[in-house]
């Protein structure tokens, strides 16, 4: 139990680190985006880049939780329920900027692919020990 606390910790932490950095990389690379980034008022290729840096650090917080809990879904999932319930209040506070579908696809999405991505790593770790063995 300690040990998917801590995954599901740890799959969250990868989650604001990769956020985070990509925020900071969109916003130094496309300075249409940065100069509307504090205002919130986001073009649609604005919000499919948001959306698509939510899905990557979420299937990566899917992973890095799987594979701290030793290839545990139940760590994976465990974030992502985690996420969902952080990120419910500050949509809705947000809901009049963002059209419905954005805080749809973001919301719904946060669950399925936490634990895609911690199949994804099983898979990974599955793999990596074929090999292993055919290479002995």
């Amino acid at each position: 139990m300690k040990n998917r606390i801590l995954a599901a910790a740890a799959g969250l932490v990868v989650w604001v680190i990769i956020a985070t950095a990509a925020g900071l990389i969109m916003r130094a690379a496309w300075p249409e985006y940065a100069a509307v980034a504090d205002a919130m008022t986001f073009t649609l290729p604005m919000m499919l880049a948001r959306l698509s840096i939510g899905a990557l650090a979420t299937l990566a917080a899917g992973w890095v939780a799987a594979t701290v809990a030793r290839q545990s879904t139940v760590a994976a999932l465990t974030t992502g329920l985690t996420l969902l319930v952080l990120f419910i209040p500050q949509h809705i506070m947000l809901w009049t900027r963002f059209p419905v579908w954005y805080h749809l696809t973001f919301l719904l999405s946060l669950v399925p692919l936490t634990y895609l991505g911690g199949r994804l790593g099983y898979r990974l770790y599955r793999m990596k020990g074929m090999y292993a063995e055919t290479a002995r």
